[in-house]
């Protein structure tokens, strides 16, 4: 694979005040809400959009009471043709699989 696997990241937290005022000074940038209709109860802040022809990805700083931070709270998306072949990869390279192809719409 030529290009970063790597598609989108959410990082779990508490206290979004807080996690937003770390994240906007450690990296000297500006974290946007993002408007969430399909969940309420969620509240989501990005990180600024990729550049192309740069390194890097995006994703999110997510709020949400059933998913607290800590612990496993980071969750990266990868982008692939078919996850079922990495996941064969990453069985036979000792990984486990919790779970198994899943459409998220």
């Amino acid at each position: 694979m030529s290009d970063n696997p790597v598609r989108w990241f959410e990082i779990y937290v508490q206290d979004m005040k807080r996690a937003r005022a770390f994240y906007e000074s450690v990296f000297k940038l500006k974290i946007e809400k993002m408007e969430n209709p399909g969940n309420p109860k969620m509240d989501y802040w990005r990180f600024p959009q990729m550049i192309m022809d740069k390194p890097g990805t995006t994703g999110a700083l997510v709020k949400m009471d059933e998913f607290p931070s800590g612990g496993n709270s980071t969750i990266i998306y990868f982008g692939c043709e078919d996850c079922a072949v990495e996941a064969a990869r990453a069985e036979k390279a000792g990984g486990k699989i919790h779970m198994g192809k899943t459409s998220i719409g």
